[in-house]
């Protein structure tokens, strides 16, 4: 017998959320008036630009480094160091947050929390490491189209399935849409970004940040259930301690293949990502309930291409072509199709 949607949501709600209260009210589906869901829009806007400015960062980072795998691994390794440093300090500074991170890792140990859902700081982990791997190559703007089709095709399936903490949600025809054009605009990109001798090569690289957003989707479903148990900080402070654990381990395999560290870079500004990095998780973390996830990676999209492709006009202006404006384009139609076309509403009763 085929699985019904939103099997996935009613098999983990029971352990991870509260079944009265106002949290409860806060995890549940629509539990959001149109004016809060209206309002929040411009801050999902401003996640996807600080996206696209960390993967700039970071890319940058990995190119000052050196080369070759290790290059990459070790730039996503100090974009959570830094910022595992500096929630460490938040979590100790606040008695709330300890009190959460205590709660979050009893639940887990008592069996009330899965372990699956602490582990969305993996995806985070792949999403850097492929900043710092692909963005040197691919430009910024071709990174963000990828990243787009990972996460519109990756929220579908999310949401369709209920990971998220505001339950299921449909697969309705704006969504599909949406999703569709987002992997259209990945594919013209990257053949519009290289030469015609090298176009599959340019597709194979860009499959590393697509699956990567993918993962995001997952992990932004997850941290919202999470930052309804445990609150946002915890949430944040455990994807960066996660992911930080993996990131150590694929950097001490990189070191396995051909690559040269060259030292750390003398600009302040290249260690900024793992900030930017808790400032996204964390927002995230919350406006997931409000949005779901497809809808939530949709509107950040806006942000990441448009601001993507003013920083490719300011740093690598030769890496756009009329490609990267055509994508671009078809990306923002199906961001919208994908937000606009809705489901009518039935009354029941």
């Amino acid at each position: 017998m085929a699985a019904r949607p939103g099997w996935l949501y009613r098999h983990v709600r029971t352990p991870v959320e509260p079944t009265s209260g106002p949290e409860a009210t806060a995890a549940a589906p629509h539990a959001y008036s149109r004016a809060v869901r209206t309002a929040t829009i411009p801050a999902l806007v401003g996640m996807g630009a600080l996206m696209s400015i960390q993967s700039k960062i970071n890319g940058q980072l990995a190119h000052e480094l050196g080369t070759g795998l290790r290059a990459g691994a070790l730039a996503a390794v100090i974009s959570f160091g830094s910022g595992l440093l500096v929630l460490t300090v938040v979590v100790l500074a606040r008695a709330s947050a300890r009190r959460g991170v205590v709660r979050l890792y009893r639940g887990v140990a008592g069996g009330e929390v899965p372990v699956w859902l602490i582990l969305g700081g993996l995806a985070g982990a792949m999403f850097v490491a492929s900043q710092g791997l692909t963005v040197p190559v691919l430009g910024v703007a071709l990174f963000v189209v990828a990243s787009v089709a990972g996460q519109s095709t990756g929220g579908l399936f999310v949401d369709h399935a209920g990971v998220g903490p505001g339950g299921p949600r449909p697969v309705t025809r704006g969504r599909i849409i949406g999703a569709a054009l987002a992997v259209v605009a990945v594919a013209l990109s990257a053949y519009g970004s290289q030469t015609a001798a090298v176009p599959l090569a340019a597709l194979a690289l860009a499959l590393l940040p697509l699956i990567a957003s993918m993962g995001n989707s997952v992990q932004q479903a997850i941290n919202g259930r999470v930052a309804v148990y445990a609150g946002p900080w915890p949430t944040t402070f455990n994807n960066f301690a996660v992911g930080f654990l993996a990131l150590v381990i694929f950097f001490g395999v990189s070191l396995l293949v051909p690559g040269q560290l060259i030292g750390l870079p003398g600009q302040w500004w290249l260690y900024l990502g793992g900030v930017i990095g808790i400032c996204y998780i964390w927002s995230a973390s919350i406006l997931v309930r409000i949005h779901g996830v497809l809808i939530l990676g949709l509107c950040a999209i806006c942000g990441q291409v448009v601001s993507a492709i003013v920083i490719d006009l300011i740093f690598a202006p030769d890496e756009l072509t009329t490609y990267s404006y055509v994508a671009a384009a078809i990306t923002l139609l199906g961001v919208v199709i994908a937000t606009l076309l809705r489901p009518r509403r039935t009354v029941s009763g």
